[in-house]
């Protein structure tokens, strides 16, 4: 028997046929087909059909994994070469861990996760380093900040289970253009579906300004959902698209920066233990708060 875990939003609303197929490529449509009707592959340990769609944190569980049919033709496990200076990064990136995740403080440039057109990410460095390391959240590569690393099948389903039930406080800090009418203010916002235009998603936003000069402004973002681009899409409705943002801010006059958005505090319990993470700002946003003469501002006492 053998369990996966769907922790990655890449895989969300995939056809379980299709997820199969992707990672055991040899396997047929009726192979599947009879397997699923046997209950021999379940998720969440309940019969599914082949065209169910995949949800976060749904557990995929093959029963009759040990059979040749499986092993010859599992992908999940295949490793990409890493280059050492990203591995250098990676450990040198690394805040905290234990013996149940790890905190890393991701640089700006490189993708959470892997995809036809992206050779290295954060995901194919951990799964070099093990297959039981999973990612319970991501982070848009322009992004910096704080990233949680499940380092086992049990942390990985508590972490989804608290990313549900919104008991992870995040906060985030961006520099803005601008200055937005409201100096605090939580935005109500309904996000498009980045796969399927026609669905829309809710989304809760608080934010604060904590300085601005009118052309510049430093924000301090609450999400209380975590949408694909929400802190972005928030920043631009509000009349303040993030420094360096060339997808939501279309008259940057500051398009040679890197984005000036990073995933800065992380707080939770945990196994009856409470944690809290702040993110080491990237050099290029004390170099920005220097050129601008803005203040670096104190984190420290946000929660």
């Amino acid at each position: 028997m053998k369990k996966f875990i769907i922790s990655s939003e890449f895989y969300v609303g995939l056809r379980l046929d299709k997820w199969l197929k992707k990672n055991f490529s040899s396997l047929t449509q009726n192979f599947l087909e009879k397997n699923l009707r046997k209950g021999n592959i379940k998720v969440n340990n309940l019969k599914k059909p082949s065209k169910y769609k995949l949800k976060i944190n749904d557990e995929i569980i093959i029963y009759n994994f040990l059979s040749s049919t499986y092993s010859h033709q599992e992908k999940i496990t295949s490793k990409v070469n890493i280059p050492l200076n990203y591995k250098n990064i990676f450990e040198t990136s690394i805040i905290y861990q234990n013996e149940d995740f790890i905190i890393l403080d991701k640089w700006t440039g490189i993708s959470t996760q892997g995809g036809s057109k992206i050779k290295i990410s954060i995901d194919h460095i951990i799964k070099n380093i093990s297959n039981n390391y999973n990612l319970v959240h991501r982070l848009d590569r322009e992004t910096s900040g704080l990233l949680i690393i499940a380092k086992n099948h049990i942390s990985t389903k508590l972490f989804g289970k608290m990313f549900r039930e919104h008991l992870i406080e995040k906060i985030y800090i961006a520099i803005c253009q601008g200055k937005p009418k409201n100096l605090e203010s939580e935005v109500n916002l309904l996000i498009q579906d980045k796969k399927n235009h026609n669905k829309k998603f809710d989304s809760v936003t608080r934010y604060k300004i904590v300085q601005s000069n009118n052309k510049l402004s430093n924000i301090i973002f609450f999400p209380k959902t975590g949408r694909t681009h929400q802190i972005r899409i928030v920043a631009k409705h509000i009349g303040t698209p993030i420094i360096g943002d060339t997808k939501y801010n279309k008259n940057n006059k500051y398009k040679f920066e890197k984005l000036k958005l990073n995933a800065h505090i992380l707080k939770f319990n945990f196994k009856n233990t409470e944690y809290k993470f702040i993110s080491k700002l990237p050099d290029h946003f004390k170099d920005f708060y220097k050129k601008n003469n803005l203040k670096k501002i104190s984190t420290n006492n946000l929660f």
